[in-house]
Protein backbone atom coordinates (compact mmCIF):
# COMPACT_ATOMS: atom_id res chain seq x y z
CA UNK A 1 0.00 0.00 0.00
CA UNK A 2 1.29 3.45 -0.90
CA UNK A 3 2.38 5.91 1.77
CA UNK A 4 0.34 9.12 1.67
CA UNK A 5 2.70 12.09 1.95
CA UNK A 6 2.03 15.82 1.77
CA UNK A 7 4.37 17.72 -0.54
CA UNK A 8 4.86 21.47 -0.06
CA UNK A 9 7.08 22.76 -2.90
CA UNK A 10 7.86 26.10 -1.22
CA UNK A 11 9.20 29.37 -2.65
CA UNK A 12 12.32 30.40 -4.56
CA UNK A 13 14.42 27.30 -5.18
CA UNK A 14 11.91 25.23 -3.20
CA UNK A 15 10.10 23.68 -6.17
CA UNK A 16 13.39 22.61 -7.78
CA UNK A 17 14.90 20.91 -4.74
CA UNK A 18 11.52 19.47 -3.75
CA UNK A 19 11.15 17.86 -7.15
CA UNK A 20 14.68 16.42 -6.87
CA UNK A 21 13.83 14.89 -3.48
CA UNK A 22 10.50 13.57 -4.75
CA UNK A 23 12.13 11.87 -7.73
CA UNK A 24 14.84 10.31 -5.54
CA UNK A 25 12.31 8.99 -3.03
CA UNK A 26 10.28 7.45 -5.85
CA UNK A 27 13.43 5.93 -7.35
CA UNK A 28 13.97 3.83 -4.21
CA UNK A 29 10.88 1.86 -5.19
CA UNK A 30 8.84 2.97 -2.17
CA UNK A 31 5.24 3.54 -3.22
CA UNK A 32 4.05 7.06 -2.45
CA UNK A 33 0.79 8.86 -3.05
CA UNK A 34 1.68 12.57 -3.07
CA UNK A 35 -0.70 15.35 -2.08
CA UNK A 36 0.72 18.71 -3.19
CA UNK A 37 -0.33 21.83 -1.27
CA UNK A 38 1.14 25.36 -1.03
CA UNK A 39 2.66 27.48 1.75
CA UNK A 40 4.47 30.81 1.68
CA UNK A 41 4.26 33.37 -1.11
CA UNK A 42 2.51 31.05 -3.56
CA UNK A 43 -0.16 30.30 -0.97
CA UNK A 44 -0.55 34.01 -0.26
CA UNK A 45 -1.28 34.65 -3.94
CA UNK A 46 -3.78 31.82 -4.20
CA UNK A 47 -5.50 31.80 -0.79
CA UNK A 48 -4.71 35.20 0.69
CA UNK A 49 -2.75 33.60 3.56
CA UNK A 50 0.73 32.09 3.80
CA UNK A 51 -0.45 28.99 5.64
CA UNK A 52 -3.85 27.91 4.25
CA UNK A 53 -6.23 25.72 6.22
CA UNK A 54 -6.08 23.23 3.34
CA UNK A 55 -2.33 22.79 3.87
CA UNK A 56 -2.64 22.19 7.60
CA UNK A 57 -5.53 19.77 6.98
CA UNK A 58 -3.42 17.78 4.50
CA UNK A 59 -0.54 17.40 6.97
CA UNK A 60 -2.88 16.38 9.78
CA UNK A 61 -4.51 13.79 7.53
CA UNK A 62 -1.34 12.28 6.06
CA UNK A 63 0.79 12.63 9.23
CA UNK A 64 3.95 13.09 7.14
CA UNK A 65 5.08 15.95 4.88
CA UNK A 66 8.16 17.10 3.02
CA UNK A 67 8.50 20.84 2.52
CA UNK A 68 10.68 23.03 0.37
CA UNK A 69 12.02 26.28 1.87
CA UNK A 70 9.66 29.26 2.03
CA UNK A 71 10.43 32.98 2.08
CA UNK A 72 10.30 34.81 5.41
CA UNK A 73 10.51 38.62 5.25
CA UNK A 74 13.20 40.12 7.51
CA UNK A 75 12.09 42.74 10.03
CA UNK A 76 8.63 43.27 8.52
CA UNK A 77 5.75 41.54 6.76
CA UNK A 78 4.25 38.21 7.80
CA UNK A 79 5.80 36.05 10.51
CA UNK A 80 7.78 32.94 9.66
CA UNK A 81 5.64 30.29 7.97
CA UNK A 82 7.91 27.66 9.51
CA UNK A 83 7.25 28.94 13.02
CA UNK A 84 3.49 29.13 12.35
CA UNK A 85 3.49 25.57 11.06
CA UNK A 86 5.45 24.21 14.01
CA UNK A 87 3.20 25.93 16.53
CA UNK A 88 -0.07 25.05 14.77
CA UNK A 89 0.85 21.37 14.51
CA UNK A 90 2.75 21.26 17.81
CA UNK A 91 5.90 20.02 16.10
CA UNK A 92 7.88 20.32 19.28
CA UNK A 93 11.17 18.68 18.18
CA UNK A 94 13.45 20.08 15.49
CA UNK A 95 16.00 17.45 14.50
CA UNK A 96 18.99 18.52 12.40
CA UNK A 97 21.70 15.93 11.75
CA UNK A 98 25.05 17.41 10.73
CA UNK A 99 27.17 14.73 9.08
CA UNK A 100 30.26 15.01 6.91
CA UNK A 101 30.32 13.14 3.61
CA UNK A 102 33.57 12.37 1.81
CA UNK A 103 34.02 14.79 -1.08
CA UNK A 104 32.38 17.75 0.65
CA UNK A 105 34.73 20.67 1.30
CA UNK A 106 34.54 21.30 5.03
CA UNK A 107 36.71 22.50 7.92
CA UNK A 108 36.50 19.07 9.56
CA UNK A 109 36.12 15.43 8.58
CA UNK A 110 34.26 12.56 10.23
CA UNK A 111 31.79 14.82 12.05
CA UNK A 112 28.43 13.27 12.94
CA UNK A 113 26.35 15.49 15.25
CA UNK A 114 22.63 15.69 15.94
CA UNK A 115 21.15 19.03 16.98
CA UNK A 116 17.82 18.61 18.80
CA UNK A 117 15.99 21.87 19.36
CA UNK A 118 12.83 22.64 21.31
CA UNK A 119 10.47 24.14 18.76
CA UNK A 120 7.50 25.73 20.53
CA UNK A 121 8.79 28.07 23.23
CA UNK A 122 11.63 30.48 24.02
CA UNK A 123 12.00 33.75 22.12
CA UNK A 124 10.57 32.11 18.99
CA UNK A 125 7.18 31.75 20.66
CA UNK A 126 6.33 35.00 18.85
CA UNK A 127 5.14 36.89 21.94
CA UNK A 128 6.32 40.37 21.02
CA UNK A 129 5.28 43.92 21.82
CA UNK A 130 6.05 46.67 19.34
CA UNK A 131 7.76 49.86 20.41
CA UNK A 132 5.38 52.76 21.11
CA UNK A 133 2.14 50.76 21.29
CA UNK A 134 -0.29 51.13 24.20
CA UNK A 135 0.04 47.48 25.19
CA UNK A 136 3.81 47.83 25.20
CA UNK A 137 3.72 50.91 27.40
CA UNK A 138 1.45 49.11 29.85
CA UNK A 139 3.71 46.06 29.90
CA UNK A 140 6.79 48.20 30.46
CA UNK A 141 5.09 49.92 33.36
CA UNK A 142 4.23 46.55 34.94
CA UNK A 143 7.72 45.13 34.37
CA UNK A 144 9.37 48.21 35.85
CA UNK A 145 7.13 47.92 38.90
CA UNK A 146 7.51 44.16 39.40
CA UNK A 147 11.21 43.82 38.66
CA UNK A 148 12.33 47.10 40.22
CA UNK A 149 14.42 47.65 37.14
CA UNK A 150 13.87 50.35 34.57
CA UNK A 151 13.43 49.49 30.91
CA UNK A 152 13.62 52.43 28.50
CA UNK A 153 10.20 53.72 27.40
CA UNK A 154 11.12 53.41 23.70
CA UNK A 155 11.80 49.66 23.98
CA UNK A 156 10.25 46.75 22.11
CA UNK A 157 9.74 43.58 24.15
CA UNK A 158 9.99 39.86 23.40
CA UNK A 159 8.86 37.28 25.95
CA UNK A 160 10.94 34.13 26.58
CA UNK A 161 8.75 31.34 27.99
CA UNK A 162 10.40 28.07 29.08
CA UNK A 163 8.09 25.48 30.63
CA UNK A 164 8.80 22.32 32.58
CA UNK A 165 6.50 20.25 30.33
CA UNK A 166 8.03 21.30 27.02
CA UNK A 167 11.56 20.95 28.35
CA UNK A 168 10.96 17.45 29.68
CA UNK A 169 9.42 16.46 26.36
CA UNK A 170 12.35 17.64 24.22
CA UNK A 171 15.05 16.29 26.52
CA UNK A 172 13.34 12.89 26.63
CA UNK A 173 13.12 13.01 22.81
CA UNK A 174 16.89 13.60 22.70
CA UNK A 175 17.65 10.62 24.94
CA UNK A 176 15.27 8.32 23.04
CA UNK A 177 16.81 9.46 19.74
CA UNK A 178 20.27 8.71 21.13
CA UNK A 179 19.25 5.19 22.17
CA UNK A 180 17.48 4.40 18.89
CA UNK A 181 20.42 5.64 16.81
CA UNK A 182 23.13 4.02 18.96
CA UNK A 183 24.61 7.31 20.08
CA UNK A 184 26.52 7.71 23.32
CA UNK A 185 25.99 11.17 24.79
CA UNK A 186 23.47 14.00 25.20
CA UNK A 187 24.72 17.52 25.94
CA UNK A 188 22.26 20.09 27.30
CA UNK A 189 23.14 23.60 26.08
CA UNK A 190 21.94 26.65 28.03
CA UNK A 191 22.82 30.00 29.62
CA UNK A 192 21.62 29.21 33.12
CA UNK A 193 24.39 31.21 34.78
CA UNK A 194 22.68 34.41 33.58
CA UNK A 195 19.05 33.45 32.89
CA UNK A 196 18.59 31.56 36.11
CA UNK A 197 14.81 31.13 35.92
CA UNK A 198 14.28 30.30 32.22
CA UNK A 199 17.48 28.55 31.17
CA UNK A 200 17.85 27.51 34.79
CA UNK A 201 14.58 25.57 34.53
CA UNK A 202 15.67 24.04 31.21
CA UNK A 203 18.88 22.75 32.83
CA UNK A 204 17.17 21.54 36.01
CA UNK A 205 14.55 19.55 34.09
CA UNK A 206 17.23 18.13 31.76
CA UNK A 207 19.16 16.84 34.75
CA UNK A 208 16.00 15.29 36.16
CA UNK A 209 15.25 13.48 32.90
CA UNK A 210 18.87 12.36 32.53
CA UNK A 211 18.57 10.33 35.74
CA UNK A 212 16.14 8.00 33.94
CA UNK A 213 18.89 7.14 31.44
CA UNK A 214 21.85 6.67 33.79
CA UNK A 215 24.00 3.79 32.60
CA UNK A 216 22.51 3.98 29.11
CA UNK A 217 23.44 7.42 27.74
CA UNK A 218 26.08 9.81 29.06
CA UNK A 219 24.83 13.29 30.03
CA UNK A 220 26.55 16.65 30.43
CA UNK A 221 25.75 20.34 30.07
CA UNK A 222 27.51 23.32 28.48
CA UNK A 223 26.98 27.08 28.43
CA UNK A 224 25.92 28.26 24.95
CA UNK A 225 28.89 30.59 24.46
CA UNK A 226 31.37 27.94 25.58
CA UNK A 227 29.59 25.40 23.38
CA UNK A 228 30.27 27.53 20.30
CA UNK A 229 33.97 27.57 21.11
CA UNK A 230 34.03 23.84 21.90
CA UNK A 231 32.37 22.99 18.58
CA UNK A 232 35.00 24.96 16.68
CA UNK A 233 37.91 23.51 18.66
CA UNK A 234 36.89 19.87 19.17
CA UNK A 235 33.54 18.97 17.57
CA UNK A 236 34.38 15.25 17.78
CA UNK A 237 33.80 15.40 21.55
CA UNK A 238 30.05 15.88 21.02
CA UNK A 239 27.21 13.71 19.83
CA UNK A 240 23.60 14.82 20.51
CA UNK A 241 22.97 18.42 21.54
CA UNK A 242 19.63 19.42 23.08
CA UNK A 243 18.83 23.13 23.26
CA UNK A 244 16.08 25.73 23.70
CA UNK A 245 14.66 27.20 20.49
CA UNK A 246 16.88 30.19 19.71
CA UNK A 247 20.17 28.55 20.66
CA UNK A 248 19.20 25.49 18.65
CA UNK A 249 18.60 27.56 15.54
CA UNK A 250 21.99 29.24 15.80
CA UNK A 251 23.96 26.12 16.75
CA UNK A 252 22.41 24.06 13.95
CA UNK A 253 23.80 26.52 11.38
CA UNK A 254 27.18 26.46 13.11
CA UNK A 255 27.21 22.66 12.97
CA UNK A 256 26.15 22.72 9.32
CA UNK A 257 29.17 24.92 8.68
CA UNK A 258 31.42 22.32 10.27
CA UNK A 259 30.36 19.70 7.71
CA UNK A 260 30.28 21.85 4.57
CA UNK A 261 27.32 24.19 4.82
CA UNK A 262 23.55 24.31 4.55
CA UNK A 263 23.61 22.59 1.17
CA UNK A 264 24.18 19.25 2.91
CA UNK A 265 22.11 19.89 6.06
CA UNK A 266 18.74 18.10 6.28
CA UNK A 267 16.12 18.57 8.97
CA UNK A 268 12.84 17.46 10.46
CA UNK A 269 10.16 18.96 12.69
CA UNK A 270 8.46 16.21 14.66
CA UNK A 271 5.39 16.20 16.87
CA UNK A 272 3.30 13.59 18.63
CA UNK A 273 0.97 13.06 15.65
CA UNK A 274 2.83 14.25 12.54
CA UNK A 275 6.20 15.30 11.12
CA UNK A 276 7.52 17.64 8.43
CA UNK A 277 10.87 17.07 6.73
CA UNK A 278 12.76 19.97 5.17
CA UNK A 279 16.20 21.24 4.28
CA UNK A 280 17.81 23.61 6.78
CA UNK A 281 18.63 26.21 4.11
CA UNK A 282 16.43 29.06 2.91
CA UNK A 283 14.59 29.75 -0.33
CA UNK A 284 17.45 31.62 -2.11
CA UNK A 285 15.11 33.48 -4.51
CA UNK A 286 18.00 34.84 -6.59
CA UNK A 287 18.63 31.28 -7.83
CA UNK A 288 14.98 30.54 -8.60
CA UNK A 289 14.52 28.67 -11.87
CA UNK A 290 18.26 28.51 -12.63
CA UNK A 291 18.67 24.76 -12.01
CA UNK A 292 21.86 25.53 -10.12
CA UNK A 293 21.49 24.86 -6.40
CA UNK A 294 22.56 21.80 -4.46
CA UNK A 295 19.60 19.42 -3.81
CA UNK A 296 21.42 17.24 -1.27
CA UNK A 297 19.95 18.80 1.90
CA UNK A 298 16.45 18.22 0.56
CA UNK A 299 17.24 14.69 -0.61
CA UNK A 300 18.78 13.81 2.76
CA UNK A 301 15.61 15.17 4.36
CA UNK A 302 13.89 12.57 2.20
CA UNK A 303 16.22 9.95 3.70
CA UNK A 304 15.04 11.03 7.17
CA UNK A 305 11.43 10.82 6.00
CA UNK A 306 11.91 7.28 4.70
CA UNK A 307 13.35 6.20 8.05
CA UNK A 308 10.44 7.84 9.84
CA UNK A 309 7.83 5.91 7.85
CA UNK A 310 9.63 2.61 8.44
CA UNK A 311 11.34 2.30 5.05
CA UNK A 312 14.78 1.81 6.57
CA UNK A 313 16.34 -0.14 3.69
CA UNK A 314 15.20 2.41 1.13
CA UNK A 315 16.60 5.18 3.31
CA UNK A 316 19.97 3.46 3.55
CA UNK A 317 20.10 2.92 -0.21
CA UNK A 318 19.27 6.54 -0.94
CA UNK A 319 21.84 7.89 1.52
CA UNK A 320 24.46 5.55 0.06
CA UNK A 321 23.65 6.80 -3.45
CA UNK A 322 24.08 10.41 -2.29
CA UNK A 323 27.40 9.53 -0.64
CA UNK A 324 28.70 7.83 -3.80
CA UNK A 325 27.80 10.74 -6.09
CA UNK A 326 29.39 13.29 -3.75
CA UNK A 327 32.53 11.18 -3.30
CA UNK A 328 32.94 10.72 -7.06
CA UNK A 329 32.63 14.50 -7.50
CA UNK A 330 31.73 14.48 -11.19
CA UNK A 331 27.99 15.13 -11.45
CA UNK A 332 27.66 17.49 -8.51
CA UNK A 333 26.55 21.12 -8.26
CA UNK A 334 29.03 24.00 -8.36
CA UNK A 335 29.32 24.33 -4.56
CA UNK A 336 30.56 20.74 -4.31
CA UNK A 337 33.29 21.27 -6.93
CA UNK A 338 36.86 22.10 -5.96
CA UNK A 339 36.45 25.25 -8.08
CA UNK A 340 33.01 26.84 -7.90
CA UNK A 341 33.50 28.14 -11.45
CA UNK A 342 34.09 24.64 -12.82
CA UNK A 343 32.13 24.51 -16.12
CA UNK A 344 31.48 20.79 -15.63
CA UNK A 345 29.29 21.41 -12.56
CA UNK A 346 25.92 19.69 -12.74
CA UNK A 347 22.58 21.41 -12.28
CA UNK A 348 20.03 20.56 -9.60
CA UNK A 349 18.14 18.09 -11.76
CA UNK A 350 21.31 16.56 -13.23
CA UNK A 351 22.68 15.79 -9.78
CA UNK A 352 19.35 14.19 -8.89
CA UNK A 353 19.69 12.11 -12.09
CA UNK A 354 23.12 10.91 -10.96
CA UNK A 355 21.77 9.86 -7.58
CA UNK A 356 18.81 8.08 -9.15
CA UNK A 357 21.12 6.16 -11.48
CA UNK A 358 22.99 4.82 -8.43
CA UNK A 359 19.69 3.44 -7.10
CA UNK A 360 19.01 1.33 -10.17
Amino acid sequence: MAHKITLIPGDGIGPEVSLAAKRCIEATGVKVQWEEVPAGEEALKKYGKVLPDETIASIKKNKVAIKGPVITPIGEGYRSVNVQMRQTLNLYACLRPCKWYEGVKAPYKNIDLAVIRENTEDLYAGIEFEEGKNATRKLLKDINKLSKKTIASDSAISIKPISRKATERIVRFAFEYAIKNKRKKVTCVHKANIMKFTDGLFLKVAKDVARDYEGKIEFEDRLIDNMCMQLVQKPWDYDCLVLPNLYGDIISDLCAGLVGGLGVAPGANIGETCAIFEATHGSAPKYKGKNKVNPVAMILSGVMLLKFIGEEKAAQRLEEAVKEVIKEGKRVTYDLKADKNDPTAAGTSEMADAIIERLK
